[in-house]
C-alpha cells in the first residue's frame, strides 16, 4: 500500500487507517528497459529450467492431493544451501527453517505470531511498516543520518526509549544499498533483546554483499531471526520462496499462525530443484556486482551522488550538482527517463532515484538515455 489517497465508499467497513491508501506496488508500465523492481535480470539457465520442469511433470498426477504442509524436503534443501553457501560449515537443520510465499509472507507471519510494538530504521524497506499496520501493530521509525548511515549510539538510545517487541533491520538496506557491519548488528540485537524483543535481520540482498550473514550470531542470540529470499540472487522472483532462519522454538511459534498448506506442491518442487543448482545460479551474482560498480562509476562521472551499494541496485541523487537538471524533482527526472523507454524507481526520497542493475545492454541504455536527458 502507498500513501496516495483513494476514495472508498462509506458503506465499506474498511479500517480507518487503510482509507487513505492504495495497494503497494511499483508502477507496471511499458518500457524498453525495466530497472525498477530489483529483479535478477538473468533468466534461469536452461539446465535449471529443465530440472524444474522435469520434477514438476513427475508429480502432476498428484495435484489432487494437498501439498506437504510442513515442506519437509524444501526446508532440508534450504538448510543445506545455507550451510554450504551462506554460513559454510554451519549445522542448521530443517527445524531452523520456515519457508513461505516470498519473504513478505515470512515477515507478515512473524508479525502475526508475536505481540507488541514494532520499530525499524528509515528509510528502509517500505513493506515493514505496512505489514505492521496490516497486522494491527504500531511501527516506530528511527531515522538514518542524512547520508543514510547508521548513528549507532542514537539508534540504541531510541531502542531503549521505544522498547520494541519486534525490530526490523535490513542489510544490505533497501533502498540505500548500505550494509550494517556485524558488530553493530550484534549491539542492536542486544539492545532489543534487553527489553525482551526480537530482531528481524532482513537479508533479501545478502548474496550481493561481501559482509558475513548475521547468522553467525545465531548460536549465541536466541532472539534473532534472519530472513532471506530466493527472489533476487536465485533469479526466482516468480517462484515466490522466502524463508526465515531461527532457533527451533521460534520456527515452531511461526507454525501456530501459518495458513494450512500455504506453499503449493509446485512451488515446493520448483524450489528444491532450483536449490540443487545453487552454485550455477549464483554465478550471475558476480556479473551483477561487476555491472553495479560500472553503473556507479558512470553515474559519478555524470556528476551524480551515488550511495555505495552492496545490493543489486543503486540509489543516486545530487540532481542540483548536475547543471542541466538543477532544481528538478525526483519525479521529473523519473518521467523524462520513462518517456525515453527506461523505467527506474522513485522510492519517495526527495532528490534521489533508485536503479536496478540490469543486463549489460540495459545498463548501457540507461546511462546513454540519462546522458541525453542531462545534455538536452
Amino acid at each position: 500500500m502507498s500513501e496516495k489517497s483513494s476514495n472508498w465508499p462509506e458503506w465499506l467497513p474498511l479500517r480507518q487507517e487503510l482509507r487513505s491508501r492504495t495497494p503497494y506496488g511499483a508502477p507496471q508500465v511499458s518500457a524498453d528497459s525495466r530497472l525498477n523492481t530489483n529483479e535478477n535480470p538473468y533468466p534461469l539457465p536452461d539446465e535449471v529450467s529443465s530440472s524444474i520442469a522435469r520434477e514438476i511433470s513427475l508429480h502432476l498426477s498428484e495435484l489432487n492431493r494437498y501439498p506437504d504442509r510442513d515442506a519437509v524436503k524444501l526446508r532440508a534443501a534450504i538448510a543445506n544451501y545455507v550451510n554450504a553457501f551462506v554460513r559454510p560449515g554451519g549445522d542448521l537443520k530443517s527445524g531452523n527453517i520456515w519457508p513461505a510465499n516470498g519473504s513478505n509472507e515470512v515477515l507478515q507471519t512473524i508479525l502475526l505470531a508475536f505481540e507488541g510494538s514494532v520499530a525499524g530504521f528509515s528509510p528502509s524497506y517500505s513493506m515493514h511498516p505496512l505489514l505492521a499496520m496490516g497486522t494491527g501493530k504500531r511501527f516506530e521509525m528511527i531515522p538514518l543520518d542524512s547520508n543514510f548511515s547508521l548513528d549507532l549510539d542514537a539508534a540504541i538510545s531510541q531502542i531503549d526509549l521505544l522498547r520494541p517487541s519486534i525490530f526490523f533491520l535490513t542489510t544490505p538496506n533497501n533502498p540505500t544499498g548500505r550494509s550494517i557491519p556485524q558488530n553493530e548488528i550484534r549491539l542492536i540485537v542486544d539492545a532489543v533483546s534487553k527489553h525482551g524483543g526480537l530482531t528481524i535481520v532482513d537479508e533479501a540482498y545478502g548474496e550481493f554483499s561481501e559482509d558475513p550473514s548475521a547468522l553467525e550470531l545465531l548460536d549465541t542470540t536466541p532472539s534473532l531471526i534472519v530472513v532471506r529470499t530466493m527472489s533476487k540472487a536465485f533469479a526466482f522472483a516468480g517462484g515466490r520462496i522466502g524463508y526465515a532462519i531461527a532457533r527451533e522454538e521460534v520456527i515452531s511459534a511461526l507454525q501456530l499462525v501459518r495458513l494450512p498448506y500455504h506453499l503449493s506442491s509446485i512451488t515446493q518442487l520448483a524450489g528444491v530443484a532450483a536449490l540443487s543448482h545453487a552454485q550455477e545460479l549464483l554465478k550471475e551474482v558476480g556479473q551483477i556486482k561487476i555491472e553495479r560498480e560500472w553503473l556507479s562509476s558512470q553515474l559519478r562521472s555524470l556528476g551524480f551522488t551515488v550511495v555505495k551499494s552492496d545490493a543489486n541496485f543503486i540509489l543516486f541523487g545530487g540532481f542540483k550538482e548536475v547543471t542541466a537538471i538543477s532544481g528538478w524533482s525526483s519525479d521529473q527526472l523519473w518521467r523524462e527517463l520513462l518517456d525515453r523507454g527506461v523505467l527506474i524507481r522513485d522510492v519517495g526520497i526527495k532528490g534521489f532515484l533508485r536503479v536496478t542493475v540490469g543486463l549489460p545492454d540495459e545498463n548501457r541504455r540507461f546511462i546513454t538515455v540519462l546522458r541525453q536527458v542531462i545534455s538536452k
